[in-house]
Order: structure tokens, then C-alpha cells, then sequence
């Protein structure tokens, strides 16, 4: 258990991707990470693919001080979540603070809409690579990109190096 003590907070919506959120955060619990999963208003949401998610909590509620690292899933959730002025604060709150922010698929929009891209390498699915190389990210194709305390991948097909960079990074701190 190499990430006893550490709580890792992931936001979730409507139309999640499935894998993206499910996958990181069962691996996390593995590892003995405590995880939390957030939402911006709703109790429960389904996945793109149909599973449903009850959240622990809501943004709103929250404090980055309390979280040790973010993981942002993709599908078409981003596109929801990033409209939500808390869920940006904490994403940049905990960027500041050199905790590990890590992102995959679409969910580059969070990072993008929370101001803290610019000048940083990352990598997307292909469809928003043009958004985050607007906003300022060099972008690279590459099954994950780390950058600091920026973690990024492209799809769920990532995963596994998602994974073991962000395991990586939680350990380091």
C-alpha cells in the first residue's frame, strides 16, 4: 500500500467516460489511496457507456487543501464540468499548490477553462487538440505526458501509463 494517507479527489458529470473514472480510481484504491469523487449538482450521473456513479460529494463543498491530487475523466462531462467557477478554482488550487492534476481523453477542457496550460506539454485526445494548443499547450501524441505536475493521456487505451505516471508522481510527494 504505497499511497496510504493520500486522498485523491476526481470530478465526475453527465456522460462520463467510464473507463477513465473507474479505472484510476480502483487502481488508487489498490494503492491505498482514499478517493472522493465530486460532482457539480447531481447525486448520481451515468456513464457513456451506462454505468452509473453516485458522487461522495459536491464541489461546492470542497477545499483543495484536503486532496492530495485531481483526476479529471473525459468523455462529454468536461464540457459540463468546466462551467462550474468551483470546480475550476479547485483544479487551479491544487495545481498551485505542485499537487499532481491529472487529466485523459476530453477532459483537457477543465485544465484548459482553469488557466493552467500555457507553456506546459501535454497531450489529448485528438479531437481537442486544437483547444489546448489555442489555450497555450505543446501539445504531443504520446500515450502520457508529464509536465511538472500535469499528468495527461489521450484515451482509455492509456490507462495503464496514465496510471503508473500518476502513482509515480503521488509517491514523489
Amino acid at each position: 500500500m504505497t499511497l496510504e494517507g493520500k486522498t485523491i479527489l476526481f470530478f465526475a458529470g453527465p456522460l462520463y467516460e467510464d473507463l477513465e473514472l473507474w479505472y484510476p480510481k480502483i487502481r488508487l484504491e489498490e494503492e491505498g489511496a482514499r478517493t472522493l469523487v465530486a460532482g457539480t449538482g447531481e447525486k448520481t450521473y451515468q456513464g457513456k457507456r451506462g454505468y452509473p456513479l453516485a458522487v461522495d460529494a459536491q464541489v461546492d463543498d470542497l477545499a483543495a487543501g484536503d486532496f492530495d491530487g485531481l483526476v479529471i475523466p473525459g468523455g462529454y462531462a468536461p464540457d459540463v464540468m468546466r462551467r462550474s467557477r468551483k470546480l475550476l478554482d479547485l483544479t487551479r488550487e491544487i495545481y498551485d499548490a505542485g499537487k499532481p492534476v491529472a487529466f485523459i481523453c476530453h477532459a483537457g477542457w477543465v485544465p484548459i477553462s482553469a488557466g493552467i496550460v500555457r507553456g506546459k506539454r501535454g497531450t489529448s485526445v485528438g479531437a481537442i487538440k486544437d483547444d489546448l494548443v489555442n489555450a497555450g499547450l505543446l501539445w504531443e501524441d504520446s500515450p502520457v505526458v508529464v509536465d511538472g505536475n500535469l499528468i495527461s493521456s489521450r484515451t482509455p487505451a492509456d490507462l495503464p501509463d496514465f496510471m503508473r505516471a500518476l502513482i509515480a508522481c503521488l509517491r514523489s510527494r
